[in-house]
């Protein structure tokens, strides 16, 4: 049975602009250190970084070598450390860590992406899933914007779909309003901004199915 599917919009022009408006960039702040947490978890060892868009790109840290990072440049093409289309040009199990930070709330292609990260990841690597919340007033905000938004327990469903496991509790990321950033978290989404979801490999598949295709460098690939 093929993967099930779930609709995206196009990313227009308005999500880019709107992560560089105060509202996005309060909840860009907010979320500053939740992504750099997420890079000092696995030292040394390669990473991949995924953001809505060029607004949102991490800068390069000491521990942050082997990380890189990509964002969506228009429906079919990702940018940045370099440019590609899917699927991803990266070796499979070959990253200990991906951090997904609005990226499938603005891609067309969140379904595809989602079941790549699983090829790349490692058996026990992470994906840290930062994503907006439509239950919280900020969605007021980023409404019309070419951004989407499910809640926790619709991603728990997507990714176990894709072959990984999350964690049974999210964590709410930024203001649930207000226009300063709140880098403090708290368990569940609650009513903030945006919450953090995380996710694991499994080691050991939960039931039997079939092998994934591997995928190494290609050779097309444009950097």
């Amino acid at each position: 049975m093929p993967p099930p599917r779930f609709p995206r919009q196009s990313q227009p022009a308005s999500a880019d602009a709107w992560f560089a408006s105060m509202a996005g960039q309060v909840l860009l702040v907010s979320e500053a250190d939740c992504v750099r947490i997420a890079q000092q978890q696995w030292p040394g060892q390669p990473q991949l970084w995924l953001g809505a868009c060029a607004n949102l790109m991490p800068a390069e840290t000491s521990t942050s070598a082997l990380l890189l990072r990509l964002h969506g440049a228009n429906e079919a093409a990702l940018a940045g450390d370099l440019r590609c289309r899917l699927p991803l040009p990266i070796v499979s199990e070959s990253c200990a860590c991906v951090v997904l930070q609005h990226v499938l709330d603005a891609s067309p292609q969140a379904t595809e992406l989602l079941h790549e990260c699983t090829r790349i990841l490692l058996p026990g690597g992470s994906v840290w899933l930062l994503a907006l919340n439509p239950l919280s007033p900020f969605r007021l905000r980023w409404q019309g914007q070419g951004l989407t938004a499910a809640e926790p327990i619709t991603w728990r469903r997507r990714l176990r779909a894709a072959g990984l496991s999350p964690e049974p509790i999210s964590q709410g990321l930024g203001p649930a309003w207000g226009l300063a950033p709140v880098v403090d978290v708290q368990e569940g989404a609650g009513l903030r901004a945006a919450f953090l979801l995380r996710a694991h490999k499994r080691r050991v598949p939960a039931t039997p199915r079939r092998a994934p295709s591997v995928l190494g460098w290609q050779p097309g690939a444009t950097a």
